[in-house]
């Protein structure tokens, strides 16, 4: 895989691109010039950001739709690309990663095509954060029919809320609390599973279910905190000096530097949402007195004061970064159970066929991220298969087997046992912490149906029971 031309020659040859079979010149089958030969483009990973890459070359602009198996019949002759992969911010399709030119196992009742809005990106419909400090950080409101109605936070991320802020003129996204973080709505919900890649200019051009069509409460209204809020947000904490991922000093991530946390006011509460944060499951105590020894360099927060049901440590209140009289002998620590519960760390599949066969991703710090398939291996299948209730796992692919994931690597050299609950119960570099691209995200397909048989792992063989 690698990008159609080359950088240098990127500025001076731009790839020519049309759309045949369809209504208009905005909406059709995908064909592109190569060798003075008109060719299709397989659908292989053919999605709604390679749509808005063609979209914005033909200056249709924005993507509506990016429809597989030749919706705009079948083109003959040439398939010229295959396994396009774009972010979906490129100028050009010759920017975007796919297989050398004809290269494919391809045929043409699989040609790619798009639907595009026929105009520049029409004016973002009207969006508001309420119940928030400010106008930059609230639940978010969308205008629909004259009536303000909620999102549900099905499937909301970062991505989302990064759009909510960049259309309000609020900076980046800093969270995208769920659960009604900022109050429950009153009226319609308006969206459900939303789904943006974080580039569209509003959030009327993501996918979403139809407007008003949704299963959710408004206890699950979704919310975005925006740089231009004031709030900050830390984006990592770990355990350190501990006997496992879920006990020990706790040290937070600040200006790119680690420091500790001074345990004045430091009790079960604050040692609730680190264990929430880390996915470690129920906390069971919060030693203080450095009882995992004495940090060194920058003690960043003291006086730390959590209600117990945040998210996130720096959702809690607390002096100034660096504000403080502590010295290290007064380090906190916590001490986590390493059993997950499950509304603490979701995982999905993503990109296959169906629920229990796909992409594995998992939600950690209100952001879904993938996995890296170093030592991925039918042991770290089956936990997932159980966890997500799609009984036992029939492979465990790696390479991206179902498309790339486009957000944070949360997870690397994982190595389940095959007999936990849940795939934070198991070994793993800590949070973030790879040597990946999203060319080895991990994935698994399971059999789909919860079973009375399971398998136990007797070495490095399986046997079923």
């Amino acid at each position: 895989m690698g990008c159609l031309l080359s950088p240098e020659d990127v500025n001076t040859a731009k790839l020519e691109i049309r759309l045949a079979g369809g209504p208009n010149s905005c909406s059709g089958r995908v064909e592109v010039l190569h060798e003075d030969v008109w060719g299709t483009v397989c659908d292989d990973q053919w999605d709604l950001r390679e749509a808005r890459v063609v979209c914005r070359q033909l200056g249709c602009g924005t993507a509506l739709s990016a429809p597989r198996e030749s919706k705009y019949g079948e083109g003959d002759g040439k398939i010229w690309l295959s396994d396009v992969n774009c972010k979906g911010t490129e100028a050009n399709l010759t920017e975007c990663e796919a297989k050398p030119w004809g290269e494919n196992i391809c045929n043409h009742v699989e040609d790619a095509s798009v639907e595009c809005s026929g105009t520049e990106i029409p004016e973002p419909g009207p969006v508001r954060l309420v119940g928030g400090p400010n106008r930059c950080a609230g639940r978010v409101e969308v205008l629909h029919k004259e009536l303000w109605g909620t999102v549900c936070h099905d499937d909301w991320d970062i991505n989302d809320a990064q759009v909510v802020c960049k259309q309000l003129g609020c900076g980046d996204a800093v969270l995208a609390p769920i659960g009604g973080k900022f109050g429950q709505g009153l009226d319609t919900i308006w969206l459900d599973d939303v789904n943006c890649t974080g580039v569209e200019a509003a959030l009327s051009e993501c996918p979403a279910r139809p407007w008003g069509d949704h299963n959710c409460y408004h206890k699950e209204d979704a919310s975005a905190i925006c740089s231009d809020s004031g709030i900050t947000i830390s984006t990592s904490v770990r355990l350190v000096g501990g006997p496992s991922r879920c006990s020990g000093r706790v040290e937070v991530l600040h200006k790119d530097v680690w420091g500790t946390v001074c345990d004045d006011q430091w009790d079960l509460r604050e040692a609730k949402v680190v264990c929430r944060q880390l996915g470690c499951g129920p906390a069971l105590s919060a030693p203080r007195e450095s009882k995992y020894g004495e940090g060194k360099g920058q003690i960043w927060l003291s006086d730390v004061n959590c209600t117990g049901t945040e998210a996130s440590l720096t959702e809690c209140e607390t002096k100034a970064w660096g504000d403080n009289i502590c010295n290290h002998v007064e380090d906190a620590s916590v001490e986590c159970s390493e059993v997950d519960v499950p509304e603490v760390g979701p995982v999905r599949l993503v990109d296959g066929p169906n629920k229990c066969a796909g992409r594995v991703e998992v939600l950690h710090e209100n952001r879904w991220g993938s996995i890296c398939d170093d030592h991925w291996d039918m042991k770290d299948a089956e936990v997932v298969c159980k966890q997500v209730g799609c009984g036992s796992p029939l492979s465990a692919p790696g390479s991206a087997h179902y498309r790339r994931g486009s957000d944070i690597i949360w997870l690397d050299d994982v190595e389940c046992k095959g007999t936990e609950e849940s795939i934070f119960d198991c070994q793993a570099r800590p949070w973030g912490e790879h040597n990946c691209y999203h060319g080895e995200d991990a994935s698994v397909t399971c059999t789909g149906n919860p079973s009375p048989w399971h398998l136990k792992w007797c070495g490095d063989r399986a046997r079923l029971f």
